[in-house]
């Protein structure tokens, strides 16, 4: 690729204005924001703080490399209800379904919400009772996460999330639970707002697939004790069009681990925003997706968005991003480790890689590091590339055909971001899937 073309790729085109004009009380006209409730308080105050800042604009820093309009639109386009069979991703495994259709809970489709060392109720049902242990953590982590980076959408999310799912753990639960999204309207716009709060010593492994509304708005509000363990798996169906974006905000107390692994085949636009503030000492969070795109089955664009704190002593991050991109897919990277003053023998690291399978796909990518300590260990680095030719013809020349040979590549490229999926029976089950997709065999 030319010198000139590369500069081409890397320097997106900006159009537009900062704040485009009405195009939030266009967005909210369209919603039903829900009224009364323990969240009220909260609701009302996202709404304050919504209308002050506006959505963001093409022209917004963190906006730079992905264009915030399919998102500020007042209603998204409409798309099949049917788009295809779920994913057969988790359907072997023993775990506790919940299934929202359109970002709504269905209690008919779900298992009952009874499971040891697992308190479950649903935020629009809690919200009805007035009161609830939610009350305290819901919209705190996402106002937090509003500094020093303002995220509107998650501020939009706080305000208008009419259900979700709200999880205490006390114990450590003999089976995952598992959140299933479907697509029940064309033109749903689902926006789905979780709680989750680890206490000291118990664990959970969170599982979340399926397909969310034409277009979606999600947050995970996550708070871990001391000594807590949180697993998120998220793997969105492969191929489905949908414009989807999604928060995660945790906080990570002392000794205690998080770790959220995403697989994305396919899509839209969509973006994932990931803000975690480790305020114990020792607390551990890792980070890591696995993404394929491909701009032959429809526009592709994929931004992760990191950001993560270490505020506390001896505190252990990853981020590991690995995108696989063809046919002039779009892959994006903004990640940030900052290291306040007094967080020493904070071990933080970060990697953003991307394979670039033709010169039509592009990866930008912006990591950062901010440290204010100095007896840290922190790196981070960022790579672009094509199929390493000589192992190809090393593959090739031991009998290995050359699309198997490619296949082969892609997955080993892929290896490091599976590795943070600590279930080995469930990081099997995701390489196979995405030997599927690579193969171009029936998968889901």
């Amino acid at each position: 690729m030319s010198e000139s073309a590369v500069q081409e790729l890397q320097t997106p085109q900006v159009s537009g204005t900062a704040r485009p004009a009405g195009a939030l009380d266009a967005r909210l006209a369209q919603l039903d924001l829900p009224q009364g409730g323990f969240s009220a308080r909260a609701r009302a105050d996202a709404l304050s703080r919504l209308r002050a800042a506006g959505l963001p604009g093409p022209r917004d820093e963190y906006w730079r490399y992905t264009d915030p309009r399919p998102f500020t639109a007042a209603s998204p386009q409409a798309l099949p209800v049917d788009g295809g069979p779920e994913s057969p991703l988790f359907a072997a495994r023993d775990k506790l379904t919940l299934v929202f259709v359109d970002g709504l809970f269905d209690a008919a489709a779900s298992d009952d919400l009874s499971l040891e060392g697992v308190e479950i109720t649903t935020l629009a049902q809690a919200d009805q009772a007035g009161s609830h242990w939610a009350a305290d953590l819901y919209g705190a982590l996402e106002l937090a996460g509003q500094s020093p980076v303002s995220r509107p959408f998650a501020t939009l999310n706080t305000a208008a999330a009419r259900d979700g799912v709200l999880i205490r753990v006390t114990g450590k639960p003999a089976k995952p639970v598992h959140v299933l999204h479907r697509r029940g309207s064309e033109g749903a716009d689902a926006v789905w707002h979780h709680v989750i709060r680890v206490e000291s010593g118990a664990e959970l492994t969170l599982l979340e697939s399926g397909v969310v509304g034409a277009r979606s708005n999600g947050v995970i509000e996550a708070d871990l004790a001391q000594g807590a363990k949180l697993h998120h798996i998220t793997a969105k169906r492969a191929n489905d069009p949908k414009v989807g974006l999604s928060h995660l905000f945790a906080r990570v107390g002392a000794e205690a681990v998080l770790k959220s692994f995403a697989l994305v085949v396919n899509g839209s636009t969509m973006r994932h925003e990931a803000i975690v503030d480790m305020v114990g000492d020792d607390a551990v969070a890792h980070v890591a997706a696995a993404v394929l795109g491909d701009g032959n089955v429809g526009p592709f664009h994929h931004d992760d968005t990191v950001f993560i704190t270490h505020g506390a002593l001896r505190g252990e991050s990853r981020q590991v991003f690995k995108k696989v991109l063809k046919n002039g897919a779009v892959g994006v990277f903004q990640g940030k480790i900052l290291v306040k003053n007094g967080a020493q023998k904070t071990d933080g690291y970060q990697i953003s890689q991307a394979l670039l399978l033709d010169e039509a796909s592009q990866f930008l990518a912006k990591p950062e590091l901010e440290i204010y300590a100095d007896d840290v260990k922190c790196s981070h680095g960022s790579t672009t590339g094509a199929i390493d030719e000589d192992a190809l013809f090393y593959l090739r020349s031991r009998g290995v055909p050359h699309e198997r040979a490619i296949v082969f590549l892609v997955l080993s490229f892929l290896a490091d971001a599976l590795e943070e999926v600590e279930d080995e029976t469930l990081r099997d089950e995701i390489n196979e899937r995405l030997d599927a997709w690579l193969t171009d065999r029936p998968r889901g």
